[in-house]
């Protein structure tokens, strides 16, 4: 399958500030071969969290830290004092687990986003609504998934990002999961789990019904400019009647869209869960006490930050977290995109 194919694929013709706009329409489950979707998906996405790794090292290190301290100093902090290896510190960990904690939350999306959605349709909804509330419920359970096997991931990996190098007690990923639950138990390994579904979960779902309102938005911000002048096909030119009440996108239109509509419901997304990410961050990373009892409860967790800074301690990495999470969403749904086009049944096999 090559991209030519997937923009060969059909579309559908969406109506927005007064111009018909031709947009291809959306790769449903059925169309998909998985052997190539979870294949390339792995291989892909391995790719993403390596760029992205070390902005969430140091959002995990401001939420940690006693005292607000700005993101470049922190980054010139670890790099001077650690090596810039340190930006890395945990990543082998945190790839172990970004493979089979994608292929749940892949799987898990496409398959609720396609029942859901085609539920909602029967039920007479419009298609903007429908498609809304099937991407929330697809984010909802994907997040809930992807959890089971992300919430041990992400506590050994962020005990490895917070360590300090030359007093690191962990000699690795293996080695800090034996002494959490030597010192914790097996519980220890899900520490924060509850509140990493109260965090993940609802951001998936604000995330993905906010990135299917906001193309229609930016597609509709299009329509309006085109509007003005004359309405002609994007990308195909005047062809024939009707064509000029027909914008009709190429694949690099349709591409800038979803990045732009990504990074709007990213930054939504991380301004409104950050304080429970930090609350999260925290219940990971403090120790468990030396007579065996767990760390600090949600409550307290909660005291300490408002004791060392106010409310706006729980605010802290939101600098990190937004540019993480903007350039992450729009990193994530064009790849993904591609993903699906890359992964698209031949014609021959659908029909």
């Amino acid at each position: 399958m090559n991209l030519r194919a997937a923009e060969d694929e059909e579309s559908v013709s969406v109506s927005v500030s007064g111009q018909e706009i031709d947009v291809p329409s959306d790769i449903d489950w059925h169309m998909l071969d998985k052997w190539k979707f979870f294949l390339h998906g792995a291989a892909l996405f391995s790719g993403v969290s390596a760029a992205l790794y070390p902005v969430v090292v140091l959002k995990t290190r401001q939420q940690v830290g006693q005292c607000q301290v700005s993101c470049v100093k922190t980054a010139t902090f670890v790099v001077r004092n650690e090596g810039f290896r340190a930006l890395y510190r945990g990543f082998g960990t945190s790839l172990m687990g970004t493979i089979p904690a994608r292929a749940l939350y892949m799987g898990a999306l496409e398959v609720t986003k396609s029942k859901v959605g085609s539920f909602t349709v029967r039920l007479g909804l419009n298609e903007g609504t429908a498609a809304a509330i099937a991407n929330a419920a697809a984010g909802l359970s994907a997040a809930m998934a992807a959890q089971l096997v992300w919430t041990p991931i992400d506590v050994v990996s962020q005990r490895l990002m917070v360590a300090n190098g030359k007093d690191c007690r962990y000699v690795n990923g293996i080695d800090a999961c034996r002494k959490i639950v030597r010192t914790d138990g097996a519980r220890g390994l899900y520490r924060g789990f509850g509140i990493s579904i109260l965090t993940y979960a609802p951001s998936n779902a604000v995330w993905w019904a906010s990135y299917s309102v906001a193309q229609r938005v930016v597609w509709g911000g299009i329509g309006w400019h085109f509007s003005g002048k004359g309405g002609y096909g994007v990308g195909g030119g005047d062809d024939g009647e009707g064509s000029m009440n027909m914008i009709r996108p190429d694949s690099k239109m349709v591409m800038a869209v979803q990045g732009v509509s990504a990074a709007m419901a990213g930054g939504v997304s991380a301004l409104i869960t950050m304080p429970l990410d930090t609350i999260k961050t925290r219940l990971q990373v403090l120790e468990g006490e030396a007579n065996g009892r767990l760390g600090p409860t949600v409550g307290q967790t909660v005291r300490n930050l408002v004791k060392e800074g106010g409310w706006t301690a729980c605010y802290r990495g939101l600098g990190p977290r937004w540019a993480s999470m903007s350039i992450s969403a729009t990193t994530m749904i064009t790849t993904y995109e591609f993903l699906k086009r890359l992964s698209t049944k031949s014609q021959e096999v659908l029909t």
